[in-house]
């Protein structure tokens, strides 16, 4: 029985992690009426998709050329950073960040750099972009991708990093046999200037190469350390289970929480948004509703019902009833 009045159903909408209208439904409704939602909005998306279509070509990643000459202007301005980095290391003037030696300093700032230039590079990418771009669209709805890798189709692909640093190995005192000995230009070490849609140069595309290993070799390491650290976790809080007290004991009866999770709140009725707050006078009012056929029995009740006092209300009272000698004074058996 809802209207859209403004605004856009996307993946924090209806995602499957954060869907705050399906969260909402379900609390205020039911899993069937959530069901029955989801349902028909795949088909209403189906149906505009069928009548307007949508599609992603090459030229949508295109950008203004006086947009390509201020990337470039930027990717220049961060390398002249990076020599001037690189000629006061050399002179022995480049000064440590706390807990960091010279070289560790080095590669830190040449690093933050040369991640402003490619955020630059979006910024200015983005600016050209319209609303109604389908590449910015599918990041922003969160259908597919994100802006950082529009970003790097029409911006700069930036740099290029192996185990979270630049890349350093390769031949002894150089990465490619392209480069001088001791190179230590943002190009020697793995930096990717130009664009996806302008394509890589050889020796960019092998850095970028490099660092793509990286992430399958991650992948596929990640998913059977965490598989097996879930299997650990199944085994151990397998005989874990909360009782009507309201206290979480194991099989031989050991209070492990005295309250589930320290709130005894359920993750299931909890929402995931930081803006959504429990609406406690909603809770409230709904309970009363149900319980009492008509206003009188609820009033009725709300009038008969006791008020939470205060204890630190009454001290002031206390201390000056001692103070008067009207206050009542118990001896210790001591």
């Amino acid at each position: 029985d809802g209207q859209l009045t403004e605004g856009t159903i996307d993946e924090d909408a209806v995602g499957a992690f954060g869907g705050e209208i399906v969260d909402t439904i379900c609390k205020l409704h039911s899993n069937t009426r959530a069901r029955q939602f989801v349902n028909e909005v795949a088909t209403l998306a189906m149906r505009s998709i069928m009548h307007f279509g949508f599609s992603l070509a090459i030229d949508d990643e295109s950008i203004e050329p006086e947009a390509e000459a201020q990337i470039g202007e930027a990717i220049a301005n961060a390398e002249e950073r990076v020599q001037e980095l690189i000629s006061t290391y050399e002179a022995g003037e480049l000064e440590s960040l706390p807990g960091r030696t010279v070289d560790e300093t080095l590669e830190m700032k040449i690093m933050q750099t040369l991640g402003k230039a490619r955020d630059s590079a979006g910024d200015i990418a983005e600016d050209y972009f319209d609303d109604d771009n389908p590449a910015v669209v599918m990041a922003r709805s969160g259908a597919r991708g994100s802006m950082l890798n529009l970003t790097q189709m029409a911006g700069c692909v930036g740099q290029q990093a192996v185990r979270g640093e630049r890349i350093n190995r390769g031949y002894e005192g150089r990465t490619l046999s392209h480069y001088l000995p001791e190179d230590l230009s943002a190009d020697a070490h793995g930096f990717v200037e130009n664009s996806y849609r302008n394509g890589l140069t050889p020796r960019e595309f092998f850095f970028h190469a490099m660092g793509g290993r990286e992430g399958l070799v991650d992948t596929a390491v990640r998913t059977s350390k965490s598989g097996y650290l879930q299997r650990r976790l199944i085994n151990a809080l397998s005989e874990l289970e909360t009782q009507y007290d309201g206290t979480v004991r194991d099989t031989s009866d050991t209070i492990v929480q005295f309250e589930f999770g320290e709130d005894g709140t359920s993750p299931v009725q909890v929402s995931s948004s930081d803006d959504n707050d429990i609406d406690v006078e909603a809770i409230t009012e709904r309970v009363l509703d149900e319980e009492f056929a008509d206003e009188a029995e609820k009033e009725q009740f709300l009038s008969r019902a006791s008020v939470d006092t205060n204890i630190s209300e009454h001290q002031d009272s206390w201390k000056t009833g001692r103070t008067a000698g009207t206050g009542t004074e118990v001896e210790s058996d001591d």
